[in-house]
């Protein structure tokens, strides 16, 4: 029996199958579970922890003194729907914890009795007892609270040897009765008498004593369609003494309409006070009405009908409706009856609770005036109602606090009136037809709507008359964003599940503080920055959103489509467009402060002038053209500066230029004067001989040299046709007041800046550099580039004794 018993074995703590057990056992409990796996015989190998032990629809037809003795900490033993014929209660002798022992659903015919002193739920029903297996023995089991007999015959001598136990329940699981002594079931003490009946079963004797046994009677398989009860409506005043049962439950239950009216009439004169019947068919004619029922003397405050069939279609609507709500009690139910109608008398009753769920009424029910003036709850729920408007008048003349007309056909046309009692707090409107319009029909004072499976897109911002809600359900409808609760100050609870909500409003946010409980889940989300407090308030909320997170999830846009809410980061930057300015001036600021400190600390104006200016002087030389070069030139460079500059002239600019590639022809203006020629004709000479000319500014020059140029350059106009020609370079710095009005075109070169300013800073003076050489980077033609003797001899010739020196450096 190894491999059965390993198919299905399992370790788990066993709850409280035991009623009454007042500790849990502290170590852990084994259950071994073989029911139906065909067994013969009980598995030799059982594990002795083994508390629960399940041989339930198996093949077992008898147990041996050896298939438990090793369970000594057994206390489920659970055998129903086996083959057993004969029990020896001693074969658990070693079982001594054993509480729960069910051997309901075999072949008994015996019984062996043991005294098993801590049992409290032992089940022998449904077995093929020729008399109840009740003995001596039975009667010292002072713990048992739960028994299930069966007996084909059933007397006071049986039940008398166990009336001194107080049961909480006793099951009669009748395979068949044979024969029944009246005033048997009264003997026993239970709270609770459940009486399945086998067929062809005097029910009206069981029924009497039954009532009379247990504050609680179920009786189960009632069968009248024979005469049988029928002929009991001949005895007179059946009102019976002694009664015990206060609630009473009859079910599957086939009978005639007269039989059950005569069950009702038995039942109104007791004790009972709670009456159902589940799974009713009744059929033949009505013969009995309400106007034969004797309403008087009764206790009874609730019955209820679940599950009625019908074998006849031709009813007397009047006959049978009647007889209920004619009765003086507080709640009616007759549900899942396929109900068409409903007639009410004409005067007032005192029903607090109806329900006529599951049923095909229609609107017909409320164009009569009924007066209900007590009712206070009114189930409609899966019927065929249309139009709220007519319910909202049938309500107005009744107390009601609570009302479900879920499931229906209903609708609201604006144009209709609504008028509801000032009670009414809970509406369940859920599964019908309605729109935004059924706003405006809702109680004034309603607490708790479910609103839910409509057809509502949108909450009507004029709504204001719902101050007191605090529950609304508005799930599986086709919202596209979250309602506001401007209109619903003190809601709490709101469910908006399975709609089509994109993103969530301001006004959610700014209106709905109260607000405790969301659910949005099932949305199809799109995750941008509208939703960005959403998904904060989902994170930080501490449970407030239902669903959170696995029912969160982004639909839009696709690159984040089935990803969770709570994974999405949407930065606080990313859509505030407040913020985001005022970050993008704060770090423009910075930056103001940043480039100030650099021109300031760093002088970086001087350092992008002296860039652009060496960008302009590149693109010039790239610019120049041969016939350009082909001019009659003698020097790279004619050099003009005041004696007052010599010194830097000699030991700054001149070892600089010495140090390009090639040869550097330099002509020096040293300022001695020619008896022949006058100065300004000697500087004449030597600008339009050399391909540049550099004038080396100072306020020395201008006031001593600058005489000799101003008269050419205002008649050649070089500043504006040949300023690529001119290099000036500000030694000094020369304030244009003091610039002589004389010289304009001075004082217009200065204003352009239109110079290479010589730096203070010897760290800057490699740029300066750059910037000169890139100006004078050019190279002269083969027959000009060759030094000459003679090319100097005669060039001597033409200046000596003028103010001009010729100096030749650095010549290959």
């Amino acid at each position: 029996m190894r491999h059965i018993r390993s198919i299905y074995i399992f370790c788990s703590i066993v709850t409280s199958v035991l009623s009454g057990a007042s500790e849990l056992p502290e170590e852990r409990e084994l259950t071994a579970n073989f029911s139906s796996m065909s067994l013969r015989k009980v598995p030799e190998d059982l594990t002795p922890i083994t508390t629960t032990l399940d041989l339930s629809y198996n093949l077992l037809s008898q147990l041996q003194d050896s298939d438990f003795r090793s369970l000594s900490k057994l206390k489920v033993l659970i055998l129903c729907h086996n083959k057993i014929q004969e029990l020896d209660i001693k074969t658990f002798e070693f079982n001594k914890e054993l509480r729960y022992l069910d051997v309901s659903n075999n072949r008994l015919k015996c019984v062996a009795w043991f005294s098993l002193a801590g049992l409290r739920h032992l089940d022998l029903s449904f077995n093929d007892f020729d008399t109840m297996p009740i003995c001596m023995e039975t009667g010292n089991l002072s713990h048992l609270e739960t028994l299930g007999l069966s007996g084909a015959k059933i007397q006071k001598s049986h039940f008398q040897k166990i009336a001194h136990l107080h049961l909480n329940t006793v099951f009669l699981g009748l395979r068949t009765i044979s024969h029944y002594e009246e005033g048997s079931l009264a003997i026993l003490n239970t709270t609770k008498l459940h009486i399945v009946l086998p067929v062809n079963t005097n029910f009206w004797v069981l029924l009497h004593d039954g009532i009379k046994t247990s504050k609680i009677l179920e009786v189960t398989n009632i069968d009248l369609q024979k005469s049988q009860f029928t002929s009991y409506g001949s005895q007179q005043n059946p009102i019976l003494e002694n009664a015990k049962t206060s609630i009473l439950l009859l079910n599957k239950v086939d009978l005639s309409w007269d039989n059950l009216f005569l069950i009702f009439q038995l039942v109104w004169h007791t004790s009972v006070e709670y009456f159902q019947i589940q799974h009713v068919t009744f059929g033949g004619k009505v013969y009995l009405d309400h106007n034969s029922f004797d309403y008087s003397n009764t206790v009874m405050r609730t019955i209820k009908l679940e599950h009625v069939h019908f074998r006849i279609f031709n009813i007397p609507q009047e006959s049978v409706y009647l007889l209920f709500t004619k009765m003086d009690i507080e709640n009616l139910t007759i549900s899942d009856a396929q109900m068409p109608h409903m007639l009410f008398p004409m005067y007032p009753t005192r029903f607090q609770y109806l329900n006529f769920a599951n049923n095909i009424l229609t609107d017909d029910v409320f164009k009569k005036s009924i007066q209900l003036p007590y009712l206070k709850t009114l189930i409609l729920k899966d019927n065929k109602l249309e139009t709220l408007s007519l319910v909202s008048y049938f309500a107005s003349n009744t107390s009601l606090r609570h009302l479900d007309l879920s499931e229906n056909l209903l609708q609201y046309e604006n144009d209709e009136n609504c008028l509801w009692p000032e009670t009414l707090v809970t509406m369940n409107l859920s599964f019908n037809k309605f729109a935004d319009s059924v706003f405006r029909c809702l109680p004034r004072n309603i607490q708790i709507l479910d609103l839910n499976s409509n057809k509502i897109q949108t909450v009507p911002k004029e709504i204001t008359h719902l101050t007191s809600l605090r529950e609304l359900n508005l799930a599986f409808n086709f919202l596209t964003d979250l309602p506001g609760c401007s209109h619903f100050r003190r809601l709490l609870v709101l469910n908006v599940e399975m709609n089509l909500i994109l993103s969530s409003s301001l006004d959610f946010f700014q209106s709905c503080q109260e607000v405790k409980t969301l659910n949005a889940g099932r949305n199809p989300f799109r995750c941008t920055c509208e939703l960005r407090d959403f998904i904060q308030l989902g994170k930080y909320s501490e449970g407030m959103m239902v669903g959170w997170s696995d029912s969160y999830i982004c639909e839009y846009p696709s690159n984040l489509k089935g990803t969770q809410l709570k994974d999405v980061h949407l930065p606080e930057i990313s859509c505030n467009t407040g913020l985001l300015i005022v970050t993008i001036v704060v770090i423009m600021l910075v930056l103001g402060m940043a480039v100030a400190f650099c021109c300031l600390h760093f002088d970086l104006p001087w350092y992008l002038r002296m860039l652009r200016q060496w960008t302009q002087t590149w693109l010039r030389v790239r610019k120049t053209t041969q016939e350009q070069l082909k001019r009659s030139v003698q020097f790279h460079v004619f050099i003009s500066y005041s004696e007052h500059d010599s010194a830097w002239v000699k030991y700054e600019l001149i070892p600089s230029l010495e140090k390009e590639d090639g040869s550097v022809l330099i002509c020096l203006h040293e300022g001695n004067s020619d008896p022949g020629q006058s100065m300004t004709e000697d500087t004449i000479n030597c600008i339009e001989k050399s391909y540049k000319s550099i004038f080396v500014l100072s306020p020395s020059f201008v006031q001593t040299e600058w005489c000799h140029y101003e008269p050419y350059f205002a008649h050649r106009n070089l500043f504006h046709e040949s300023l690529d020609y001119i290099i000036l370079i500000l030694l000094e710095p020369i304030p244009l007041y003091c610039i002589p009005t004389r010289y304009p075109k001075l004082k217009a070169l200065m204003e352009k800046k239109a110079y290479l300013e010589w730096p203070k800073d010897r760290r800057k003076c490699g740029l300066f550099w750059a910037n000169l050489r890139a100006a004078l980077h050019v190279n002269l033609l083969d027959t000009t580039g060759t030094c000459e003797l003679q090319t100097f001899t005669e060039l001597n010739e033409v200046f000596r004794g003028s103010a001009v020196s010729l100096i030749r450096t650095d010549c290959l």
